[in-house]
């Protein structure tokens, strides 16, 4: 939601947006939270963002990592007293252009009642964007045996009432800290460090005034193809340990090229192992749209293998004169890969895995979740690792056609 926020001082920036070939220049006093601490959690090399949380809301019990309690009992219970929180913060605000959400698929109350919300949110405002970042099981590292279960349920729900969903997983976040950010002991506050700079950059246009062209609504419009396709991967720039940070220069091209870089994704999945539908990067700080222009498309042509030839002008680019704190430059990569569906498949499986022997279901049904659920769920799932690969192979199936 865009929430208010008290200005330090009045500082002048231009805001420039260019989604859709135009651009639109606005000279407005820029909004900052109040305070900001000089230092980020750990040892990370990135500008530190101040929460807000204007309303806190609590039970006295939590769902058990069993998605159907968080969904049906202890959650409904609650949704009625959290969705009123939600329609004051909406009448507090000026222009409500949609909600956004942070939410774990595998535990029990983030997916369980997460989702729960989510429907809510979708029946009550149907015409906002609805924007979620939402953490899937990691390959890795998993904290309880029914996280497929609660994940397969959750990505269901997403699928429908979700507009835009960024996918993290722990083990991408915990390989960024240790192998790039150069972290000997990540902790969790390194990880959600991470997430909380990529949620400054795509959510820029609610937090700085002027930015027309750069909204939640025209990246949606600009980054899914199908309404079904809208999971994304996400990346932030400059990700640059603390000793080489010194020596690093922050430029255009530098920023570009770890955008990209399938090191730096927040999920575990390999961009090179599918292509690219559509790519959308945030700049911030003082760069020309011209230079920002002419490096996306160079890096366009030297990656065409890895873009859908079929979509034309599928990279935008949005520029923000201010920075965040403690960066002089700062990018944010929202990309929209047919590789996403690598996350689905996995967690597909190991959900079959258990389904198929029955396993842990007593605790779901004893909730009021019916068997039926979890093999709609599946179905519906496994069309969505579908209509990825179909968009994947479409210039394929063109090229069969023509040689017929």
């Amino acid at each position: 939601m865009n929430m208010p926020s008290t200005p330090l001082a009045p500082i002048k920036g231009t805001t420039r947006g260019s989604w859709s070939a135009s651009t639109c220049t606005t000279t407005r006093p820029a909004v900052r939270p109040p305070t900001f601490p000089h230092h980020p959690p750990g040892n990370a090399a990135l500008p530190l963002l101040m929460p807000s949380c204007p309303s806190q809301m609590a039970g006295q019990c939590g769902a058990g990592n069993n998605w159907a309690k968080g969904h049906y009992t202890e959650g409904a219970e609650l949704m009625e007293s959290v969705m009123e929180v939600f329609r004051k913060e909406a009448e507090s605000c000026d222009w409500l252009q949609g909600f956004q959400l942070t939410h774990s698929l595998g535990g029990g109350t983030g997916s369980g009642m997460g989702t729960l919300l989510l429907s809510k949110i979708r029946e009550e405002y149907p015409d906002r964007i609805i924007n979620t970042f939402s953490i899937l099981p990691s390959p890795k590292v998993s904290t309880t045996v029914v996280e497929p279960y609660n994940a397969t349920l959750s990505v269901n729900q997403l699928i429908g009432n979700a507009d835009e969903t960024f996918c993290i997983d722990n083990q991408a976040l915990f390989n960024i800290c240790s192998r790039t950010l150069k972290l000997p002991t990540p902790t969790y506050g390194d990880l959600n460090h991470l997430v909380s700079a990529t949620m400054s950059g795509v959510t820029t246009s609610l937090r700085f005034p002027g930015q027309l062209n750069a909204d939640l609504r025209k990246l949606a419009m600009n980054m899914i193809p199908s309404p079904r396709l809208h999971f994304f991967l996400s990346s932030f720039a400059p990700l640059t340990s603390r000793r080489s940070q010194p020596y690093r220069a922050l430029t255009v091209t530098e920023l570009t090229q770890q955008m990209f870089d399938a090191r730096n994704m927040m999920a575990a999945c390999n961009p090179r192992h599918g292509r690219y539908l559509r790519v959308a990067a945030i700049f911030r700080g003082r760069i020309t749209m011209r230079e920002v222009d002419e490096h996306m498309f160079c890096l366009r042509n030297k990656k065409s293998r890895d873009f859908a030839d079929w979509l034309p002008h599928n990279v935008k680019t949005t520029v923000c004169d201010i920075p965040p704190r403690g960066l002089d430059r700062s990018a944010t990569f929202i990309g929209n890969n047919t590789a996403i569906e690598e996350l689905f498949k996995r967690v597909s499986e190991q959900f079959t895995a258990l389904f198929r022997c029955n396993t842990f279901l007593h605790w779901y049904t004893g909730q009021g979740l019916y068997e039926m659920e979890f093999t709609q769920a599946e179905i519906n799932i496994k069309d969505l690792v579908s209509e990825y690969q179909q968009h994947q192979d479409a210039k394929v199936e063109e090229e069969v056609e023509l040689e017929a």
